[in-house]
């Protein structure tokens, strides 16, 4: 299954609820919870988001493809996906 984020181009902008896998976006490309990916993006290890306005709060999908890439290379992306847990 195939998930709008493959067809966004890289200065695009996706919100949390799109990037993160869920029953409702199982194709999802972020195989984390929520407060994984906070924690992540406080430690530093996750692009942070960016404000686009007072109330909404999304990422720069090149900077979120690059950085699953790095984690994919490195073997540090939970296989989650699909019922596969790590």
């Amino acid at each position: 299954m195939q998930h709008p984020f493959d067809a966004l181009p890289n200065s695009a902008h996706i919100r949390q609820t799109d990037l993160l896998q869920s029953p409702r976006s199982p194709a999802a490309p972020v195989p984390f919870s929520h407060s994984t990916l906070w924690r992540k993006v406080k430690d530093g290890t996750c692009p942070a988001p960016v404000k686009l306005s007072a109330r909404v709060t999304a990422w720069q999908v090149g900077a979120v493809r690059q950085w699953l890439e790095s984690m994919t290379e490195a073997n540090t992306l939970p296989q989650k996906a699909h019922g596969k847990a790590a």
